[in-house]
């Protein structure tokens, strides 16, 4: 199984922030926007400056990475592109808990 695309011009995130589903949960917010094709999903992270410095919001990226690498791995989408954008309470959120709101926030989006 390939990784997801990445998502990394801005145009795209905000194309998603725009027209997409959003669903906040404690550990994360998922931006959903489905596509017309039924290639590979794409996926985006970020994390804003409120939440800490440079170091704080890489180790926060990085734990949303390893939480969608694992989920997406069990339960692969196609033809979607997603945003998840880290809160401040990512870094401190359990890893289990962290994937669970993962999983919980794909089913809102209705994307899983």
């Amino acid at each position: 199984m390939n990784p997801p695309e990445r998502l990394k011009r801005r145009a795209e995130f905000l194309r998603v922030a725009a027209k997409g589903r959003k669903a906040p949960m404690p550990g994360v917010v998922l931006q959903a926007l489905a596509r017309d094709d039924d290639g590979p999903a794409r996926i985006g992270f970020t994390v804003t400056r409120k939440v800490g410095n440079a170091v704080v919001r890489n180790r926060t990226r990085r734990r949303l990475k390893e939480a969608a690498r694992l989920l997406l791995r069990q339960h692969p989408v196609a033809g979607v592109d997603l945003v998840l954008v880290g809160r401040d309470k990512t870094r401190a959120r359990p890893f289990v808990a962290l994937q669970e709101d993962l999983r919980r926030a794909l089913a809102k989006a209705g994307v899983a």
